[in-house]
């Protein structure tokens, strides 16, 4: 019977390419192997990357992308394909000696000539862009998503030699196959659908999964050929979307992300060594950690699971028996669903697997013990910190030819125009400030000459967004107020300040220099973490419960 009507759940599992190229060991003999006592599994793999990012395949391929549009460089090119082989034939060849069976040797040879194959073509390709001189930014994709579907074809091959059977499933033609081989057609259902665009792919990805039978589908994690290319429709955090989608098409019981830390912390544990493990957080926060600065989830892949109500839980390649941070979501953002099958411990590690269990735990019992209260999951104190380096602050008094809201409308069609992101924005009638995002040195002076002709404007550079986040914060009275004498007994000067309309999120503009002393501060004095580690629970106040683990 294939594995898609089959009685277990699915659980979706995505592996990040430090993970693969450190990890596959652990990943494919112990991690994936004891998921599938209780569950099927499906994987989605990230492109392979070293010990450092800038080293991994991604980024060797997209230098094979910058040596074809310079004819100079056909030697470099050539070359930069050979490394991309070589890695990866290294580690069949590890794995090949480890193995110890001649009956697995089959299948190192097939896979060994699947990795030649796709170099041999990968260099076909860009030599034959490197001779016309031009590159289009969806062939620039398709030399991308080479490198996740040489990742899925290692691991492939170590599952295989561990005895578990296993497919390659490959999504490089999925937006083809959803939408028709016509790029026209396929932008304008891009454009007229929005994140609905998504749908046709969710079914199409099901489709091939049910084709691999009662094997473990591994699933490239770059899918396309997306319409205006991958990176700009999506971004860099494509593979957690097709992971999601995999999920969703699926309806898997749970996505599990799985990286080299173990989940979503109250702030950086590398900035703030004191920083607690969080057991659970909403989607929301979850979002606006992303979005000013952590590296937690796609936005895109919020969608899905939101709009599914699949959990997602982040969990550690070095450390699989912990429970990691799970995520509920709801179609409302506000409320949950009333059972789960899960651990609603927070103060034990649960054993693996523990979330699948024949007794149904509260979610809102499981919530309420972690801070968050009633159907609207309120917290009566902040969740977590988070900072977003490289900002820069502009300041425009309006030379008041105009009123005020074709003052704003000019603002903003003029950094719409420069491509310049805005983060925090405060206005009044003739004046507004702005935090603005990704400008390089050039891009400063250019936005201070494009707004020069709205008004007088003051540029402040080395400046940091620090953020405070928590569900429905409201509720907490006075809060903001001691976020500001916080940081006023500390001696740090805040710039700007910026308050979203949900109310998860406190946002302030601070110099770079004092955004760790504001960190510290916020995480001891408002969130009510020492920085020594404590063996046992803190009591902040009679109204406040902490979310982290110990």
């Amino acid at each position: 019977m294939p594995l898609l009507f089959s009685p277990k759940p699915w659980i979706v599992q995505k592996y990040g390419g430090t993970s693969l190229g450190k990890l596959l060991f652990e990943i494919t003999s112990s991690i994936i192997p004891s998921y599938l006592e209780h569950s099927n599994v499906a994987v989605v793999c990230s492109a392979i990357s070293g010990t450092e990012k800038s080293k991994g395949t991604t980024s060797l391929l997209i230098k094979a992308i910058d040596c074809a549009m310079n004819a100079d460089r056909e030697g470099e090119l050539r070359e930069t394909i050979d490394v991309i082989r070589d890695e990866h034939l290294v580690i069949i060849q590890e794995m090949r000696s480890s193995a110890g069976k001649v009956v697995y040797e089959s299948v190192f040879e097939e896979v060994e000539v699947g990795i030649r194959r796709e170099c041999e073509e990968l260099r076909g390709f860009l030599s034959a862009a490197q001779t016309i001189g031009e590159l289009s930014p969806r062939s620039k994709d398709r030399v991308v998503a080479t490198g996740e579907k040489l990742a899925c074809l290692v691991v492939v091959a170590a599952l295989m030699s561990k005895g578990i059977n296993a497919t390659l499933v490959s999504l490089h033609d999925i937006v083809a196959a959803a939408y028709g081989e016509d790029q026209a057609q396929q932008k304008s259902a891009y454009d007229d659908l929005g994140p609905r665009f998504f749908d046709a792919l969710v079914v199409e990805i099901g489709h091939r999964i049910e084709s691999c039978g009662d094997s473990v589908p591994v699933i490239t994690g770059f899918f396309g050929l997306m319409p205006n290319s991958m990176l700009r429709s999506v971004g860099r955090g494509y593979s957690d979307l097709c992971a999601a989608m995999t999920s969703v098409s699926l309806s898997a019981s749970e996505l599990q992300i799985w990286k080299e830390v173990d989940g979503i912390f109250t702030a950086d544990p590398r900035k703030i060594p004191s920083a607690r493990l969080l057991a659970t957080i909403t989607l929301e926060e979850a979002s606006e950690l992303t979005y000013y600065g952590s590296e937690v989830i796609h936005p895109f892949t919020m969608d899905q699971i939101r709009q599914a109500s699949i959990p997602l839980r982040l969990k550690n390649v070095k450390n699989p028996s912990g429970s990691g941070t799970i995520i509920y979501p709801s179609p409302s953002g506000v409320s949950t669903p009333s059972t789960v099958s899960v651990s609603a411990s927070t103060s034990t590690t649960p054993p693996l697997n523990a979330f699948i269990s024949n007794t149904n735990t509260s979610i809102s019992s499981f919530m309420s013990a972690n801070g968050y209260y009633g159907t609207s999951q309120s917290r009566r104190a902040p969740t977590a910190l988070t900072t977003k380096d490289s900002i820069v602050l502009v300041n425009i008094q309006s030379n008041r030819t105009t009123k005020s809201h074709g003052f704003l409308a000019e603002v903003f069609k003029r950094l719409d125009a420069l491509g310049a992101v805005t983060d925090l924005i405060t206005s009044s009638e003739q004046s507004v400030s702005l935090a603005l995002s990704g400008l390089e040195e050039e891009g400063e002076v250019e936005v201070e000459r494009s707004l020069g002709k709205c008004g007088d404007v003051q540029v402040v550079s080395d400046v940091a967004i620090v953020s405070v986040i928590g569900h429905k914060m409201r509720n907490k009275v006075g809060i903001a107020g001691q976020i500001f004498s916080t940081l006023s007994s500390g001696g740090v000067n805040i710039y700007l300040i910026g308050q979203g309309a949900s109310e998860i999120n406190i946002s302030l503009v601070v110099k770079k220099d004092d955004a760790m002393t504001a960190m510290d501060l916020l995480h001891t004095h408002v969130l009510g973490i020492p920085h020594h580690m404590a063996p046992t629970p803190l009591v902040q106040n009679s109204m406040m419960k902490g979310p982290w683990l110990y």
